[in-house]
């Protein structure tokens, strides 16, 4: 398995995505093409067009496959990780959930079988590297937790997150964290928590609520649920050493003792 060479594919069908989401159906057993396209691009696949076109070609001349690779093997050594597919494709320059910029450099969605980045042509290699330990990390989480994926709890969701982007902060340095990292004050968050998360920490993936908490929709704030993530998973490795193993293994409601100390301590001041 390893890095798939879907550059292969976009040289033959860039201008029918669809066509190259028909390959992908034997990892999305029980969908179809474009549902699968539709899924993708809300992480940030790309569509169609001359700019799009143009990032292709000089992923390709950089050889971009190449270094993913190559940060495969890294990491599956260092973490004894997976062997995974993963698929490499432009990203789209349409607005996100993930940015707040017209144009973006990355970005992923990693599945427990699959792994999906998507590219610009300004990414720097440690930006790319970054973004392969977030969602690396994700898949080394979700095969070594005895909880299957369909059963995750809105707390899961929030715990996968902050671990990831704290394994960032490890291998990479706080450079390279993403924005919504740092997006809300601890105050504001002990706020946002009272009010939209501490309820709702037991609720389902299949709950249509889920999402809302942890993207952000509406009058909820943007990525809420990644930002209290991460500052929970920060405050715990404040007291605790990290480990890239346990980080992997450890039950969700452990890190609720760090979630219980930081918010106790910012509504006494």
């Amino acid at each position: 398995m390893g890095i798939i060479r879907t550059d292969k594919w976009l040289d033959e069908e860039f201008d029918r995505p669809t066509k190259i989401c028909d390959k992908l159906l034997p990892v999305f057993k029980g969908s179809s093409a474009p549902k699968i396209y539709q899924q993708l691009t809300e992480f940030g696949m790309y569509k169609p067009s001359s700019r799009t076109k143009g990032i292709f070609h000089s992923l390709k001349e950089n050889k971009k496959w190449e270094e993913v690779e190559r940060i495969l093997q890294e990491y599956q050594k260092k973490w004894r990780g997976p062997d995974i597919p993963i698929y490499l494709f432009p990203i789209g320059q349409q607005r996100s959930f993930f940015s707040r910029q017209e144009d973006k450099v990355k970005g992923g969605v990693s599945y427990p079988d699959k792994m999906f980045l998507f590219l610009s042509n300004s990414l720097t290699s440690k930006e790319l590297e970054a973004l392969f330990v977030h969602e690396y990390h994700h898949i080394c989480r979700l095969t070594n937790q005895t909880k299957r994926f369909e059963e995750y709890t809105l707390l899961d969701s929030l715990i996968i997150e902050g671990l990831a982007e704290y394994a960032v902060l490890v291998n990479c340095g706080r450079n390279y964290l993403a924005d919504w990292c740092s997006m809300y004050s601890d105050s504001e968050l002990i706020k946002l928590w009272d009010k939209y998360l501490n309820d709702n920490l037991e609720l389902k993936k299949s709950d249509r609520k889920h999402d809302d908490l942890l993207y952000g929709t509406g009058r909820i704030p943007k990525l809420l649920g990644y930002a209290a993530g991460f500052r929970i998973v920060e405050e715990y490795y404040k007291n605790n050493q990290f480990s890239i193993k346990l980080s992997f293994k450890l039950p969700a409601k452990k890190f609720l003792l760090a979630e219980n100390s930081f918010t106790k301590k910012g509504r006494k001041k």
